[in-house]
Order: C-alpha cells, then structure tokens, then sequence
C-alpha cells in the first residue's frame, strides 16, 4: 500500500518541459467546455425563433436571461468549492450537471419526437420548450460554477518556485478559451444549416449535439487526470465574510441611527461596534496578558478586514454604471445575429451564415489586443498623455456606443429595403393574367393594363373589400383578408374571365431562404424537382408551393436567388421542353437581401474595439486596487456586472414599445452615453490606492520593492509629472495586459 502511495505521488509531480503533466489536462479540458457553450449559444437565438417559433424580443429576453444566468452562478460556484467541496470534486459535480444540461438541449431539439404527422413542426412544442428552459438551467448553473473554479485549480498545480510557468500556463490556458470560442462560432452554425429529420429542415440536434458531445469530453480528460492532480482542501470563503463584514457593519449602523451616537468617518467603521466592546470584558475577567494581547491582535485583524473591504468598497461602487456596457455587447449574440438574418451573406468564395458573424469578435480581438499593447498605448505614453485606466474603460464604453449607432444606420438601410407589409386593418393583393390576350382591369380605383401571362408590377393596398371589373360587364366583389397578402389569378370560365386567390407570405422568407411556387398553365400535369424535392401532379390552372416534365418530356430551369426572396414562376401553355424550358416567366413577389453582411464589420470593429479597451483594462484595474485576499471578490463582481447587464436587455426587450428596430439601438446607444458621461465624472474624482501600503500598516511588515512596484502601477499611470516612471508603469501594465486579455471570453 505505501508502495502504491510513493509512485502515486512521484507521478503526480512528474513535469513535461518543467510543466505538471496536470495541466495539460486542464487546458484540453478548457477548450473543450468553451468549444461547448459558445458552439451552444451561437445558434441559441436562432433555435428559439425558427425552432420554438418565438418572437424577436421574447427570443431575445429569453437568450439574455440565460446568459445572466451564467454570469451569477460563478458566485455560487466559488462559494461551494471554497467552503465545501473543493475545487476538483465542485468541478467533476459541476461538469456532470453540465454535460447533462447539453444532452438535454440536443434532445429538445429533435422535432420527430412529437412529429407525429411529419410535417416538421412539432405537435407538442411544450414539451420542448420545458425540456429547453430544463437544459438551459443546468447548463448555466454547470459553466457558472466552474468558471471561478478552472483556472484557480489550474494555478494550484505550480509550486512557488514555478512562477514563470504559471504566468505561460494562464496565457495558454486563456488562448484555449479563444480557441474553443472562435472554431465554434464558425463550426456550429455549418452544422445547424445541414438538412436532417424524417422532414428535411435545419438541424439543431447536430449543432446542439456536437457541443454536447465536447463537453462530455471535457468531463472525461479532466477525470482521466484526477490522480496527477495538486488538490487543495477548502479553506474557507473570503466573500462570505465579506458579505458577513457589509451585513454587520449595515446593521449596526441602524441600530445606532440615533443622533447620540458620535459619527463614523465611513459606515463600514460601525462593523465593530459590538465586537470591541465585547473583546474588552476579557482584560477585566482574567487579566490576563497573554489573552489581552490575543484580543488586540485580533482586533488588529479585524480593522485590517474593515479596511480591506472599504478598498474593494470603493472599487464596487466604480462598478455601477459598468452593466450597461454588457448589455449593449452581448447583443453580437441575439439582436445583431437577428438582424445578419435580413441580410446578404453571399462572400463569393463562401457563403456566411448569420451566427457565424459572431465569428468577427474573437478575430478582431486577436488582431486588436497586439495592436493596443505595442502600437497604440505606447505612442499615446509618447504624446505625453495621460491615458489612466479609468479613462481608457471610459473611451471603451464610448466606442460601445457607436457600435450601435453604427448598427442603427445599417438597420435604417436595410429597412429601406424590406417590402412593404400590410398593416392588421390592411389587406393587399397582386394580379397575374393567365389569359392568352392582354386585359384590362380596375380593382377599386386602380386600373391595370396585363399581357399575357405576366403580373402586375408590385402589391396594392386595400382598406375593405373591393370591385374587381375584368371587362365589360364582369363586375366580381373580392373581400381580402385582413393582414394579408393574396394573388388573385385571371383565368377563362367558359367565356368570360374569373379570378382565383392564393394565400401569399406576409413576412420576408427566413433564415436568408427563398420561397419559390409554380403555377401551371401547361394543358397537362407537370411533375417539378426541386433539388431532391420531387413535387408531382402539379394541376393546371393551380399554383403549388414547389413548383418541369410531363412524364414523357423533361426540361431544365434555372433561376439565381439571393437571400430571403419569393418568386412566382408562370408556366404557360406555349412551354417547350429541350434541355433547357422555354417560355416560363418568373415574378418576383418579395426582393431579396441587398444589404450585404460585410457592413456589420464597422459595428463590430467597434464594439470589439470597445471591449480590448474596456474589459482587459477594468480586469487590470480591478487586480492593482485589490487587496491581496480579495481579488476574487472583485472578479466576482465583475462577472456580476455583466450578469446585470444581461438582465437590463431583457427589461428593455420586454418594456419597451418601440415600433422600429433602430431606434432600439439608438435608445441603448444614448443610455451607454449617459452611463459614460457618469463613470468619467466618477472617475474624474476616484484617489488611486496602494493596497499593500494600507495593508502593511496593519500587518507591521514593509512590502518589498516587488509588492511596491505591483501596487502602485495604477497611481503611476495616473501621473503626468514624471514621463520617463510612466512609460515604465505603461511597460510593466502592457505586459499584465497580456495575460489579462485572455480573460475577456471568459
């Protein structure tokens, strides 16, 4: 047995290159989780519309509150591993409930588990719908939970004299997060366009099902690594005492609300009120030295929590305005990816599905993150400005703002495109003379000159019902309904003309389709292929909804789409068949996109411009004005400011009652204005604070000049007065920046 001990620990502490075996592990594993909820969540939006057949904003509300949802669990995630369970065993528990979560969001998307027709859609969307909102929840509180917890336990795998493999290991460790990231973006939405099912139609269950597959690799390399690991017992959680600290502090203070209680200079000092008075019974009990001294250095300790938690106070409180940032830049993710919908993704040399232009993030933060770094900061250190970094997140949420402004002028062209519909009290309709003679009509007030086997130009709309004249003495009452488009069809009964209507579609095709029906005025049945769709006995005088051979003869037909249009192809009685048909007339009935996707590269360029700026420099910001023990607790509430800006899109998406879309983005655009006009001014008077000068003052120990220069970076920065110790604060936070960045995909 001791044996079997021995060679269990000599080969956990084997090293590769000077690196823990473990860590490898470790790194697979993250990619492999990444490559699993951002695969997931890239085709989210799309499932919820096309699949549940939800609305834009309830799709939007809900895909927000699920992302909400993964930035809140990470609180109780560290809470659990620090308290109870550790870091490994809350991983291991925490992945299982993920990877089942994934399982279930495959599952909930196989529409031939309620098809009991086969007409693709399923009959009992509840069901799905309950199985969905099931798997979201588990797969939230699995990737939140384990997202404070990955990289720490990563971390714990170095000894102290390892420092440098540690600082490579998290560049590593962050470049699998982008890593897994960007391949899923690209690959997830590929696989949602394949055709898969009983009916052939999009197919979600691969591209869930293949970020499931992932994360249950995830779960099982990480287990294979478990007896190579370094396993920390917890120890404790410093946000539960935090938490405790606040709760006291508020409470006393309201217990002594009364005006004969003497002030306090700041209300975290009423913390220990209680506590003081109640420590200082001892001396007079026991008199005692030995547990008089105890109590003073405890309360030593306890004033050096009170003034740990006034720094984190101080840096939370520049946090409040930070949500609105989030909400505007989780929207890549469901209003921008909506929006790419009604737009042209044909590059030439591929054809860009609208998830996969969430793929611009992730590239442009490769490119842009070397460029802030080794171009730009050092060549505004050089202008003798001073480029603080609360002034650089201020430019980031600026820059944020145009994004959706940017987004807001696209919006407007591409709503200059779109057909128009009719409204609910409206109804229009289209004309198509199947005649062999030109005709004259009037419907209503409007007259209209037809040839042979052509349309009309474009829809009219009508108020009521209507008297269709199609010739002398031909006077036929059409009542349209509401809401709706029809073609009404010109053909001859006997000797006079009469009209037959078809129902047309009132939206624009989704998902970048086309909508294609026939309307045979050949003298026979014609069987149609579309593709592999064999459409048969298409009835004369009749339009299908796939719409050439009469069984003996066969001819070829070719039409060039673009995205989301609608043609009505006119087969008339003069068709000739050969290699190619001769004769069949196509009217387009909705235009297709002309807008085309590259323009969303601005209001991407910006907004990832924004996020180099803003969420690498608050990360950075955020660890040189911590404390040493109570980094996490800021990481924690930076992950809380994006959870909050998550839930003001859903609030907004809910409430608001504007009718356009662009004036969303503008409205989102003003309010990040007015946000960043608050944090400047914030800003503007916030002190930066050395941490572990203040700390030292209570622990008796000087820092070392390592501490020293770490500490005080920020207040460097945020000094004019001396140019050449700023380019070397600037050098020293390039370098942290490049760890730092890694953490934006997190």
């Amino acid at each position: 047995m001791q044996e079997n001990v021995t060679c269990k620990l000599s080969f956990s502490q084997a090293t590769v290159c000077g690196y823990p075996i473990s860590i490898f592990f470790i790194v697979v594993n993250e990619f492999c989780e990444r490559f699993s909820y951002y695969g997931m969540r890239a085709v989210l939006v799309l499932y919820f519309k096309y699949f549940l057949k939800w609305d834009d904003d309830f799709a939007t509300t809900i895909y927000h509150t699920f992302v909400a949802l993964c930035y809140l669990t990470p609180i109780l995630g560290a809470i659990v591993a620090d308290s109870w369970l550790g870091k490994f065993k809350t991983i291991i528990y925490l992945s299982i409930v993920y990877a089942v979560g994934q399982v279930i969001m495959a599952i909930s998307a196989i529409s031939d588990i309620t098809d009991t027709n086969k007409d693709g859609t399923p009959d009992n969307m509840t069901f799905h719908i309950a199985l969905s909102m099931v798997g979201l929840l588990l797969i939230a509180l699995g990737t939140g939970g384990i997202k404070p917890c990955v990289a720490a336990f990563g971390g714990d795998q170095f000894e102290d004299h390892q420092e440098k493999q540690r600082s490579t290991f998290f560049s590593i460790f962050y470049l699998s997060i982008n890593a897994g990231s960007l391949l899923s973006t690209i690959i997830t939405p590929v696989l949602r366009a394949y055709e898969c099912g009983a009916v052939k139609q999009q197919c979600y269950p691969l591209a869930f099902g293949v970020p499931a597959a992932l994360m249950v690799v995830a779960l099982i390399v990480f287990i294979v690594g478990s007896g190579m690991y370094t396993k920390t017992a917890p120890q404790g959680n410093i946000m539960v005492r935090v938490c405790k600290c606040i709760g006291f502090a508020i409470q006393n203070r309201f217990r002594h609300r009364s005006s004969q209680y003497p002030k306090r200079e700041h209300w975290m000092d009423w913390w220990h009120v209680q506590y003081i008075g109640r420590f200082l019974l001892f001396p007079l009990l026991f008199f005692s030295y030995i547990v008089h001294q105890i109590i003073l250095f405890t309360l030593l300790l306890q004033k050096l929590l009170i003034a740990q938690v006034k720094m984190v106070l101080k840096v939370l409180f520049l946090y409040i305005p930070l949500p609105m940032f989030w909400a505007l830049f989780d929207q890549q993710g469901s209003r921008w990816t909506l929006q790419a919908t009604t737009m042209n993704g044909d590059f030439g040399i591929l054809t860009i599905q609208p998830d996969q232009m969430q793929t611009v993030n992730p590239i442009l933060i490769l490119v842009l993150v070397p460029i802030m770094d080794s171009i730009i900061y050092p060549l505004i250190a050089k202008c003798k400005l001073n480029f603080s970094p609360l002034k650089r997140m201020t430019v980031g949420m600026f820059l944020a703002a145009l994004a959706f402004v940017a987004a807001a002028l696209v919006q407007i062209q591409i709503d200059n495109t779109l057909p128009t519909f009719p409204s609910k009290t409206q109804s229009q309709a289209k004309f198509i003379n199947m005649l062999n003679t030109s005709l004259t009509i009037k419907a209503g007030q409007n007259d209209l000159e037809l040839l042979p086997f052509k349309a009309s130009d474009d829809y009219l709309t009508f108020d009521d019902s209507f008297i269709l004249n199609l010739g002398p003495g031909v006077d036929q009452a059409v009542s349209l309904p509401d809401g709706n488009r029809s073609t009404l069809v010109i053909i001859k009964d006997g000797r006079e003309p009469r009209y037959q209507m078809f129902s047309d579609l009132k939206t624009k095709p989704e998902q970048g389709a086309n909508a294609i029906r026939f309307l045979n005025g050949f003298e026979k049945l014609l069987n149609v292929t579309v593709g592999n769709e064999l459409f048969e006995s298409i009835v004369t005088n009749n339009m299908s909804v796939f719409g050439i051979s009469d069984g003996v003869q066969t001819c070829t037909y070719q039409l060039t789409l673009g995205f989301g249009s609608s043609y009505t192809l006119i087969i008339p009685p003069s068709l000739t068949f050969g290699q190619e048909c001769g004769g069949i007339e196509s009217e387009m009935d909705i235009s297709p996109n002309s807008i085309h996707m590259a323009w969303l590269i601005p209001q991407y360029f910006l907004i990832t411009a924004g996020e180099v700026v803003f969420s690498v420099t608050g990360l950075e910001f955020s660890y040189s004005q911590a404390p040493s023990n109570m980094k996490s607790v800021l990481q924690a509430g930076w992950l809380l400011t994006v959870a909050v800006g998550n839930i003001i899109v859903l609030i907004v998406a809910e409430a608001a009652t504007l009718e356009e879309q662009w004036a969303e983005y503008i409205l989102f655009a003003s309010l990040l204005v007015l946000v960043c006009i608050i944090f400047a001014i914030q800003a503007y008077f916030y002190t930066y604070i050395d941490p572990t000068a203040i700390e030292a003052q209570f622990t008796k120990r000087e820092p070392d000049e390592k501490e020293k220069r770490k500490s005080i970076e920020m207040v460097k920065k945020d000094s004019v007065e001396n140019h050449n110790e700023k380019r070397k604060a600037s050098h020293s936070s390039s370098s942290s920046s490049d760890e730092e960045t890694k953490q934006t995909r997190i």
